[in-house]
């Protein structure tokens, strides 16, 4: 071959390759251009106008700084869509945050058996060790489980507040799960029995701070019922249960239902429990009520698988025996009827027999009435003062012939029933026994019931009037009107209810006082509460007796304006009338510029003198106490709570 052919071929392939490569090269600088224009308009469009973008070749580098790790991560995918990702290089930087927030501080703390564990986040500011010593102490020999972080942050609002609280709530809970976090502690737990539970309740909610929001969920185990026992009246007063059991919460729903279709108004409930004598329990009581409605009156009473129907006097036999015969074909099998229709009593010349047994708020016991015999009334007696206390019993029942065979049973059993109470009247009679009063026992009426039945059987008529009293129940922990009468002398002490000088305006220093007599005062309830105004002897009478009349009118206004139940209280203005220190000196006076506060007591009912024995002697009045209210200077009629010299008749 020539030289000049090589040289030809030559040439046409370099001059091939160049143009090959200048092509390439514009190629790649349209590519790069069209990408960096495309991914920045996305950018702009996204709003992410801080980030650059650079090209090298098919490469997209995007630069800038990111004002989070989430609008760096948005940047690279938005670059993303309109380029193939992975020709997308990441040169960012992250904005440091001045201040971190804080994060989520909280712990799941779970008690049982095995041990104590404790997970969550806590901050550095928290003992850490002091913490996991307390659960080794509550934990015993179980274990304790330790998955608990530290942030180096600032202690939240609250949160020594709920941890505090969350481990004094631990050491009572044995079996509980409770979340702490700042502000806020939820608990759920398993108390040993109902009465256990409401007492657990009762206690936390007057623990915990008012700046916690306290979430509450503890459950008890069904108590048994024994006798499984349930009550239903209609009379005068309308229809209500002086006891309801129920085996399941369907079956509650159901008797609940048949109630207040057979008339029923109003809120009740029934006692879930063991101890029911058949599956079909819901189904007889259902239908033992809706036939009571049908007779329109008197009572129903199921103890265990036996049901006492009780129609009322004057009922025509035919209906009596169509509902009666109507209940027995469609009770189930395990349940015996036993109906009544009542006669008119025969009237003696004496009238019905009766006895009668008063417990005050006091506890003051009086017995009246018939009583079988000598020994029978001895008996009634010592059991009055076991029951009682020995000091407190006043009996002036007489011996009687003529009456039931089981009226010392009867009357016995009243006694129990009495003691149930916190003051009230037993009265029994040939026919029936009637109990009124009040208690602190939300469950009185249930276990009144079940006492009577079990005692009389249960085809036993009895009456059951018996009112419960947030202020009575112990396991509340509130105070009896008496404990309130003397917590507002300790309240007020020293201090002084101030007014604005020679008005009935309160001075703005009385705020404190009123602010936490007012606290106490929503505790203690609806209480007979006399408030009390007093003057010294300076002025007109009749001026100081109207100053004094609106200066504890102001009084009870502040009160009522703090959401204090004042319906049962009272103003009295008495001006001049009581003074307890001299009028003629400056230090009198001011000691007669007063404010008091006096619980009022409902006098003892007498004795009636045909059942007084001769030589006995009736019980004494119990004395009340006055909390009065000190006075300030000259200028300022101000009062003070102290106990006063007088007292008030029981």
């Amino acid at each position: 071959m020539r030289l000049s052919s090589i040289f030809t071929f030559g040439g046409t392939f370099a001059a091939a390759g160049a143009v090959s490569l200048v092509s390439a090269y514009f190629s790649a600088g349209v590519i790069e251009t069209a990408s960096k224009a495309d991914v920045l308009r996305e950018l702009d469009l996204a709003g992410l106008s801080w980030a650059e973008v650079d090209t090298n070749g098919l490469q997209v580098f995007l630069i800038g700084t990111a004002p989070d790790e989430a609008a760096r991560f948005q940047a690279l995918s938005t670059a993303g869509g309109v380029v193939d990702a992975a020709r997308v290089i990441d040169q960012m930087l992250v904005e440091e945050p001045d201040d971190l927030a804080p994060p989520d501080f909280s712990i799941e703390i779970l008690r049982n058996d095995a041990g104590v564990s404790a997970i969550g986040l806590i901050p550095s500011s928290t003992n850490r060790e002091e913490l996991i010593e307390g659960f080794a102490a509550l934990a015993g020999d179980g274990e304790v489980s330790d998955l608990l972080g530290v942030a180096e942050f600032k202690t939240p609002d609250g949160w020594d507040a709920s941890l505090e609280f969350a481990l004094s709530a631990l050491r009572d809970l044995p079996r509980s799960q409770i979340s702490v976090g700042p502000d806020r502690v939820a608990i759920k737990a398993m108390a040993e029995s109902d009465e256990h539970r409401r007492r657990i309740e009762s206690g936390l909610a007057r623990r915990v701070p008012d700046s916690i929001a306290l979430t509450l969920e503890l459950s008890a185990p069904r108590p048994v019922i024994s006798p499984f026992t349930l009550r239903f009246v209609i009379d005068e007063d309308g229809a209500h249960f002086d006891a309801c059991s129920a085996d399941t919460e369907e079956a509650s729903k159901r008797i609940l239902k048949a109630a207040a279709e057979a008339g029923l108004d109003g809120k009740s409930s029934c006692t879930l429990g063991l101890g029911v004598p058949s599956r079909r329990w819901a189904d007889a009581v259902v239908l033992a009520i809706s036939k009571l409605a049908e007779l329109k009156g008197s009572s129903v009473t199921f103890t265990n698988a036996d049901i006492s129907l009780v129609a009322p006097e004057g009922t025509s036999q035919a209906l009596f025996d169509r509902v009666v015969g109507e209940l027995e074909s469609t009770l189930p099998g395990v349940f015996a009827l036993h109906a009544v229709l009542p006669k008119a009593p025969e009237q003696s010349a004496e009238g019905p027999p009766d006895f009668t047994a008063t417990l005050s708020p006091e506890g003051k016991v009086q017995l009246r009435g018939r009583v079988a015999s000598e020994v029978a009334r001895q008996t009634m007696d010592s059991y009055a003062r076991a029951r009682f206390g020995s000091e407190d019993v006043y009996t002036a029942a007489r011996v009687a012939e003529g009456l039931p065979s089981d009226w010392q049973v009867r009357t016995l059993a009243g006694l129990e029933v009495l003691s149930s109470l916190v003051n009230g009247a037993v009265t029994v009679t040939p026919d029936n026994v009637a109990v009124s009063g009040k208690t602190g026992n939300p469950n009185a009426s249930a276990d009144i019931a079940q006492l009577l039945a079990a005692k009389l059987g249960d085809a036993a008529e009895f009456e059951i009037n018996v009112e419960y009293v947030k202020q009575l129940d112990p396991l509340l922990g509130l105070p009896t009107p008496e404990e309130c009468e003397a917590q507002i002398v300790e309240i007020i002490g020293s201090r002084k209810i101030s007014f604005e000088p020679g008005s009935a305006t309160l001075d703005a220093s009385a705020k404190d006082i009123m602010d936490e007599l007012a606290d106490l005062l929503k505790k203690c309830g609806d209480i007979p509460l006399e408030i009390g105004g007093h003057t010294d002897s300076q002025g007109r009478e009749s001026m100081n007796q109207k100053l004094s009349q609106d200066r504890a009118q102001s009084v009870l206004e502040a009160l009522r304006g703090r959401l204090v139940p004042v319906k049962s209280y009272t103003v009295t203005g008495y001006g001049e009338a009581n003074p307890i220190a001299d009028n003629d000196t400056e230090e009198g006076r001011e000691a007669n510029r007063r404010i008091t506060f006096t619980l009022l007591k409902a006098e003892e009912e007498p004795v009636a003198e045909e059942d007084v024995a001769e030589g006995a002697e009736a019980p004494a009045a119990a004395d009340g106490a006055e909390a009065d209210a000190a006075p300030s200077d000259d200028k300022e009629e101000e009062a003070e709570a102290k106990p006063a010299e007088g007292t008030n008749d029981g």
